[in-house]
């Protein structure tokens, strides 16, 4: 073939390869749009997707639908987004826990962070630390030394999680070791069932992002607040001290953050038009106002690249977490 003809065919490629995706844009969606949230109903997650959906809906012209499918720290409803169509129409709403650090703990998970694209941020998460209602400590310090005496008794301090190798596993694990106490981990499925747990007195603490469910239960003394992971006090949990003001856990300082994904083989033009949609729903008054009221930072839009730089920043800082409590995949 000379190099003219072959030249003019992938020329041609090119242009009906950008033909196809602004017809599937323009086409977009074509059909319910599924919120995918990896967790059972009553989490926080749960209760951002169901404030978000049907502003959503409006943006994109088609019904959205939330689907709560929890199990593997989120893994097998990320895989269950990776296995349909990479046309937009399924919607991962997701954060490093369930893309970055399932795949790093979970034998049983094959895909990647890189599987999938950022295109929007919807939230960042404050966290607390939160126990059953008799748990006889009111701070980090006071934490620490019944955490030391049950290890001593043989009966260590016993933390829920979302799942093994979660972002919450992974907090347990480094408070066991920098404080060089035995803990022990105990998985649920879900925040819900963690916290279910925790009011039933059969798990200790539980680390968590919250909302005012959370503080209601505190309120009505169903659970209690031993401190915020924040460097400062919390509007919604005054009276919980930030964890690193504690002697025993100085720099124990963390949150987390939510956002929309795709398959990494979406369309640019489907991802653009996705993207474009959600921000304008992060920046809907209403839809903050009340993310804000749950204590949520519901940060601005940003750009797809800025989105991908901080995708993969994320992705590197996490790794690099995992690795250094030598976290295998189980």
């Amino acid at each position: 073939m000379k190099p003219t003809s072959l030249l003019r065919r992938l020329l041609l490629a090119s242009v009906a390869t950008l033909g196809l995706g602004i017809a599937q844009a323009q086409n977009f969606p074509a059909k319910p749009v599924t919120l995918m949230v990896p967790y059972p109903a009553g989490g926080l997650s749960d209760v951002i997707a169901r404030t978000v959906h049907t502003t959503l809906s409006k943006h994109l012209g088609q019904p959205v639908l939330v689907e709560n499918l929890g199990g593997a720290s989120g893994g097998i409803a990320a895989q269950k987004v990776l296995s349909a169509p990479a046309d937009g129409h399924y919607i991962f709403q997701g954060s490093p826990n369930e893309l970055i650090l399932a795949p790093l703990s979970n034998a049983a998970i094959k895909y990647k962070s890189e599987d999938f694209r950022l295109v929007q941020m919807i939230s960042i998460n404050p966290m607390a630390m939160f126990a059953r209602k008799d748990l006889p400590a009111n701070n980090g310090d006071e934490l620490i030394d019944y955490a030391r005496k049950a290890a001593a008794e043989n009966k260590p301090l016993t933390y829920a999680s979302v799942g093994p190798g979660s972002m919450y596993h992974l907090l347990g694990e480094h408070m066991s070791k920098m404080t060089g106490i035995p803990m022990t981990h105990v998985p649920y499925k879900g925040g819900a069932p963690a916290q279910q747990d925790l009011m039933g007195g059969l798990v200790d603490i539980f680390i968590s992002p919250f909302g005012k469910g959370q503080v209601a239960l505190v309120d009505d003394g169903k659970i209690k607040v031993v401190g915020v992971l924040s460097t400062e006090r919390q509007e919604l949990l005054k009276k919980a001290p930030p964890l690193t003001d504690s002697k025993a856990l100085k720099g124990f300082v963390f949150d987390t953050w939510s956002g929309y994904f795709v398959h990494k083989d979406t369309p640019e033009a489907v991802v653009q038009a996705l993207s474009k949609a959600l921000g304008e729903v992060a920046n809907d008054p209403a839809i903050r106002a009340s993310l804000e009221a749950q204590a949520m930072v519901v940060p601005r839009p940003q750009a797809l690249n800025a989105l991908g730089k901080l995708y993969s920043d994320n992705t590197a800082k996490y790794r690099a977490i995992a690795k250094g409590m030598n976290l295998q995949p189980q």
